[in-house]
């Protein structure tokens, strides 16, 4: 059948932010709706519409800004400039989207949004639709921040402090085109904060998650909001398998070098592979490129590296000849397929949210190397919570010398104590993950309750 002549259910309209760490986890849940007859509208970018591939639940892309004659993050004005732009004209265009579809036979009841993209929930407001919040980073992570939102705000904390302890320092990173540093939060923790400014209108609060990962912070915040574990937004193929053709994401910022990745790790011993990726934001320093370097060179083991583009300058000389017989250097690779090879036995990860669930999805152990923000409280957690990890430590510089990296894979690669008990919770974590997305799972349930609502309001 062709999409106008399905019997839809109910129609969600899907709001990501416009990065691939914040499109590629909203759009898997909007196939989970999708799956059970929810019609489903993403509206985002004209650059992500035309990077996306064809979903086939049915799912519908449309454009509410023009990054391309508009200007994107790269545009006037940097980041800051690119937020402004967004909220003038994507609010407008979001309007007229949400409007076009209230005279169809299928109107839209709620709108799904990045919480990021706060002035949402006063467009899904004024329309009389439901509201949806979600967050693309961990619980723990917004259970942190939400007393630092107190603290600006000057409202006391309704609850009890939550016990989480023992979080190095947070890191932040600099980035002008938000404004100067000049107050007690630095710039981006203030816009990071702003998420919470009307988080309460939110009919739903969502995160990637599952309740058995991080229950009692989840029983936290669902004092505060209406909170849903809907993960992990990993594609059904990897897991429940439930949805048979859901076998990736669909949106890649870089073109992936799948043959060149696959037909080498197909080469490969079971669990002989150290996989380095750092995400497509982060950006480490030249030092930092050349400790990781070496001590891939002076590991036993075979490493596939991802470098971007933008990263190339720093490897140094001579090194992917040098090391041609042990490992790989590629500019991106599916993550997916990659972490589910069966040649991979760690993942040295600069542990942002959606690699730190695929790591537990899969099962695989990792070398936790967070530069900033989130990534340090994700970091503790898989080291010190989940114990599936190992967080090397910094010298008096911050800098994170060879050895230390070298001295953690060896652990998880071949240690006999605690590099074995690693792999064991990693396995167990990895079967609780699959656990909560099968049918009569936690997160199953989250997707079933919110159908069950949508339907009715329908």
């Amino acid at each position: 059948m062709e999409k106008e002549e399905r019997a839809y259910r109910a129609h969600a309209l899907v709001l990501p932010y416009h990065g691939q760490g914040h499109m590629n986890p909203m759009v898997q849940f909007a196939k989970r709706l999708a799956s059970k007859g929810i019609k489903i509208t993403v509206a985002t970018t004209s650059s992500n519409v035309m990077s996306v591939q064809a979903s086939s639940y049915s799912i519908t892309f449309e454009s509410i800004y023009d990054d391309y004659t508009e200007g994107g993050v790269a545009g006037p004005g940097g980041f800051k400039g690119f937020l402004d732009r967004f909220e003038a004209s994507g609010a407008k265009s979001l309007t007229q989207l949400i409007l076009k579809h209230q005279t169809t036979e299928f109107p839209v009841k709620c709108l799904v949004y990045d919480a990021n993209i706060k002035w949402a929930v006063d467009v899904a407001t004024k329309l009389g639709v439901s509201r949806a919040a979600f967050f693309t980073q961990s619980c723990a992570a917004i259970a942190s921040y939400y007393p630092m939102h107190c603290d600006l705000s000057s409202e006391p904390i309704s609850l009890p402090d939550f016990p989480i302890t023992g979080i190095p320092k947070l890191k932040v990173p600099n980035l002008p085109s938000l404004g100067s540093d000049t107050g007690r939060y630095a710039p981006i923790i203030l816009h990071i904060l702003s998420q919470f400014d009307n988080i309460d209108k939110a009919d739903w609060v969502l995160f990637n998650s599952f309740l058995k990962l991080e229950e009692e912070i989840v029983d936290w915040l669902s004092k505060l909001w209406r909170v849903r574990t809907i993960g992990p937004t990993v594609p059904s193929v990897y897991l429940d398998k439930r949805l048979e053709t859901d076998n990736g994401y669909g949106f890649h910022i870089y073109k992936p070098n799948t043959t060149t990745c696959l037909n080498w790790l197909n080469t490969q011993k079971t669990g002989s592979v150290v996989y380095v990726s750092y995400g497509s934001a982060a950006s480490l320093s030249a030092e930092q490129m050349t400790q990781i370097a070496e001590a891939l060179r002076r590991c036993s083991c075979s490493f596939l590296w991802i470098v971007k583009p933008t990263e190339e300058s720093k490897l140094p000389g001579n090194f992917r000849e040098e090391t041609a017989e042990k490992g790989i250097v590629v500019s991106w690779c599916p993550q997916l397929e990659v972490l589910a090879h069966h040649a991979i036995g760690c993942f040295v990860s600069h542990c942002g949210w959606n690699s730190t669930m695929e790591a537990i999805s899969f099962g695989v152990p990792m070398v936790a190397m967070p530069q900033f923000l989130d990534q340090i409280y994700n970091a503790h957690f898989v080291e010190q919570v989940w114990g599936v990890g190992i967080v090397p430590r910094e010298d008096e510089n911050g800098l994170i010398l060879s050895d230390e990296i070298n001295r953690c894979i060896t652990e998880l690669m071949e240690g006999k104590n605690r590099g074995q008990d690693i792999k064991k919770n990693a396995i167990r974590w990895k079967e609780l993950a699959k656990e909560a997305i099968s049918e009569g799972g936690d997160s199953d349930k989250c997707i079933l309750d919110i159908v069950s609502e949508l339907v009715a309001s329908s």
